[in-house]
């Protein structure tokens, strides 16, 4: 059994409440429910952090890297597209396990700034546009390359 870390960044403890039309009406705490019965269906056991504060962002990912942390299904939100601090720290961890970057909405088709991630250069791969079950689809890769798939 793998241990994943299932990190959500700024103003998503407002999902349920913000712009349904982008992100749906489900809450952090389903989203945090559905992603742990999903990593266990697939064996793994589930962490989930949450914070709109950067620099604990880091400090998490630094936690991971020198603990028990196997792969990272990261969902940073709008620091996605400008913070070199927490893609420095995704970098620290890149060669423990895999880090897969999840987005609820199609970042492609939203406003120019959400287009480039800077955490791409970290991150084995992007899913976004499928809502909740983005983060099905996240565990899921992570569990693939876990596994050596």
């Amino acid at each position: 059994m793998a241990k994943i870390l299932l990190m959500h960044g700024i103003n998503h403890q407002m999902f349920g409440k913000r712009d349904p039309k982008h992100y749906g009406t489900i809450t952090l705490q389903e989203i945090e429910q559905k992603a742990t019965a999903w990593a266990r269906e697939l064996g793994h056991e589930l962490d989930c952090f949450q914070t709109d504060h950067e620099g604990e962002m880091a400090i998490k990912i630094h936690q991971a890297f020198l603990g028990d942390i196997d792969a990272i299904v990261i969902n940073a939100g709008a620091w996605t597209h400008y913070s070199y601090g927490i893609l420095d720290a995704l970098n620290i961890f890149k060669d423990k396990g895999p880090i897969i970057e999840t987005h609820m909405s199609n970042v492609h088709s939203r406003e120019e700034f959400r287009h480039k991630s800077v955490f791409a250069t970290a991150v084995v791969g992007q899913i976004c546009g499928f809502g909740v079950t983005t983060y099905k689809m996240g565990l899921v890769a992570a569990d693939s390359i876990l596994k050596g798939e």
